[in-house]
């Protein structure tokens, strides 16, 4: 062994502990997230109530409130968080797009107009009844896209696919605006999904979609050899044994769950998928065996962080946290944007 592959060697293992540090670090962070999730809204509860709701619980109102309201409204954020969050980075990895997300390759206006559609020709009028079409939208967006930016010489760049979803949500959300603006019975029946919020659902509209979201968390999680590989170029991920077209199709297939999961369940929630890969970047860097689990993690606890955001600075009522993430992710970008840091990962 020479001593510039052993330097090597305790180079990444000083990288590995500093990165599992930061892991438990974002672990600690959504525990604690969580904890406020369950405490803070209309009526503000102690730690101590929260925990006696789970081990002695009692049927008082603080109880009903933690087990009933706000304990699904915890688990789906955390479960839409972490999607959106690996949806946005297997997005920017395949496409090589920094950009990249759920909301910018159109999937999010795709869900959106399928649940739209839905509720404006068939009449759905509940909220159980939303996934498959905001899947079926997602999927269609998704599809029109790739075929989109598959036109015309040097096939899928990650500029063409940019702008192809920026067309497609244009053409969608003009559409949705459409019969929002036309059908009464349909905006008041979307018009606070489409906010995008955690309020309102129940774990049973979440159970519908943990499988797809299980099976694209667990597909994503392990992609991250295989998209340190493709995020160097197709060149390059060929020539290291990659089957570009099948890991990007299967990259394709987990964002497609992953987004089309979180949107059916909470909405077309925007920045989560864009701006939580970007700040993962910056604590443990471009290696996707570590960018996607700490991703995982950060991506709800902005989300639960925005929610609880959203019940305070308006109370008695809230915020949908569709709003609030925009409000805060907006400026966290630009700034990611503009960090030195970030343009040399």
């Amino acid at each position: 062994m020479t001593a510039a592959s052993t330097v090597e060697r305790c180079r990444a293992g000083r990288a590995a502990m500093v990165n599992s540090g930061v892991l438990l670090a974002a672990v600690a962070g959504l525990a604690g997230v969580a904890l406020l999730s369950l405490r803070i809204g209309s009526v503000s509860l102690s730690t101590t109530e929260v925990i006696t709701a789970f081990t002695n619980f009692e049927g008082t109102n603080a109880h009903l409130i933690v087990r009933s309201l706000r304990l699904p409204r915890t688990i789906i954020g955390i479960g839409v968080g972490a999607a959106l969050a690996v949806a946005g980075v297997t997005a920017q990895a395949v496409t090589r797009n920094a950009l990249a997300s759920p909301g910018v390759l159109g999937i999010n206006s795709g869900a959106a107009f399928g649940v739209v559609t839905a509720v404006f020709v068939l009449g759905i009028a509940s909220p159980s009844d939303y996934l498959w079409f905001a899947f079926a939208g997602a999927l269609g967006a998704v599809i029109v896209v790739f075929a989109i930016a598959s036109v015309g010489p040097g096939g899928v760049t990650p500029v063409k696919l940019a702008l192809a979803g920026v067309v497609l949500t244009a053409l969608l959300s003009a559409w949705i605006s459409f019969v929002l603006i036309f059908d009464q019975r349909t905006l008041d029946e979307v018009r606070f999904w489409l906010a995008g919020s955690l309020a309102g659902r129940d774990l049973g509209v979440f159970l519908q979609v943990l499988p797809f979201l299980a099976i694209g968390l667990v597909i994503g999680l392990a992609m991250g050899r295989t998209l340190n590989a493709v995020s160097l170029g197709e060149d390059v991920a060929a020539g290291l044994g990659q089957n570009v077209a099948l890991v990007r199709a299967v990259a394709t297939v987990v964002v497609v769950l992953l987004a089309g999961a979180g949107v059916a369940a909470a909405g077309p929630i925007g920045f989560v998928g864009l701006a939580v890969p970007h700040m993962a970047r910056l604590m443990v860097g471009a290696d996707h065996r570590w960018l996607l689990p700490v991703s995982a993690v950060a991506g709800p606890t902005l989300l639960l962080a925005a929610d609880v955001i959203g019940r305070v600075i308006a109370r008695p009522s809230e915020i949908q946290v569709g709003i609030v993430t925009a409000i805060i992710g907006g400026p966290v970008l630009i700034h990611l944007v503009r960090s030195r840091k970030l343009a040399e990962l």
